[in-house]
């Protein structure tokens, strides 16, 4: 067994472990912590494979920003662990139907490959000064420049949808007008007030 088979292994259980523990920890905060451990074993499973860029963006994006903000979200509800719990075991059925399914499906593939029934070329060698995250970038915006597109104007209209869809204007809420503020003049900031004098 080479090193890297040795790694990929290795990282390979903590990922299951991880993931292992995500359904089955009863604490929402150990969940999220547990997940945040799965996506950075992932990330140094996607390193093992020579795709730094995607490794890279799996810790920002996912460790650095949902995981984050995941993690203050459960912080900040009262979550009922209990109500959580309640019918728990009504879906262990069909969740070890899948989890059948699929570790069946990997036997396959992986006894297959071992015995010869499945013949998967491995990768062609790399040049000197290969890079896959310019690699990527040229495929995303020469060849499929216009899918990248439309995905882009999807997520635009998404995020404008949410914000419109959550939008409420609240009656009791004082707001400040910028424009009516620098337009204002002397006579309306400052009011003299005649005052006689008083004797002591």
């Amino acid at each position: 067994m080479t090193f890297q088979a040795f790694v990929f292994y290795a990282f390979a259980a903590i990922l299951l472990f991880a993931a292992i523990r995500v359904i089955t920890a009863r604490n929402p905060v150990h969940a999220v912590l547990f997940l945040v451990l799965a996506f950075g074993t992932a990330a140094v499973m996607w390193l093992l494979l020579e795709a730094e860029f995607l490794a890279i963006a799996l810790v920002l994006v996912y460790v650095g920003a949902v995981m984050v903000l995941f993690l203050f979200v459960v912080m900040m509800l009262d979550i009922n662990i209990d109500r959580l719990r309640e019918g728990y075991w009504d879906y262990l059925v069909p969740g070890l139907v899948v989890a059948g399914i699929m570790v069946a499906e990997m036997t396959i593939v992986l006894a297959g490959r071992h015995a010869g029934l499945l013949a998967v070329a491995g990768p062609a060698p790399k040049p000197v000064g290969y890079s896959n995250t310019k690699e990527l970038g040229r495929l995303i915006y020469t060849d499929y420049v216009y899918p990248f597109e439309i995905a882009a104007v999807i997520l635009l209209v998404a995020i404008v949808a949410a914000i419109a869809l959550t939008l409420r204007a609240r009656k009791d809420t004082r707001y400040q007008k910028p424009a009516d503020q620098i337009a204002v003049r002397r006579e309306q900031r400052v009011r003299l007030v005649p005052m006689r004098p008083e004797k002591p």
